[in-house]
């Protein structure tokens, strides 16, 4: 099952600047696991060491936060996007 991953900005440097990424998986967790693989080092930006998807990270699949769902078990299906959002700061 191969789904679109879209990078933000300041992970770009990680997927050699391209800011959409196709990985295989069925889930956030293995699409993640996908990304760590082809891309080294974007794990360690998107999930804190316990695992967990950093606060100041948001996911959407096809618009919906993760976080309303299944949080790193929401299933995924081709054709689906996966956005990576990093939270901004405001004041």
């Amino acid at each position: 099952m191969s789904i679109q991953v879209r990078i933000p900005t300041p992970l770009r440097k990680l997927t050699g600047d391209q800011d959409l990424v196709e990985v295989q998986g069925a889930s956030i967790d293995e699409i993640l696991d996908a990304l760590e693989t082809a891309h080294p080092g974007l794990l360690e930006r998107i999930c804190d060491e316990t695992g967990r998807v950093r606060r100041f990270v948001n996911i959407f699949v096809n618009d919906e936060d993760i976080r309303f769902l299944q949080n790193k078990e929401t299933p995924v299906k081709d054709g689906d996007e996966i956005s990576i959002v990093p939270a901004i700061a405001g004041g």
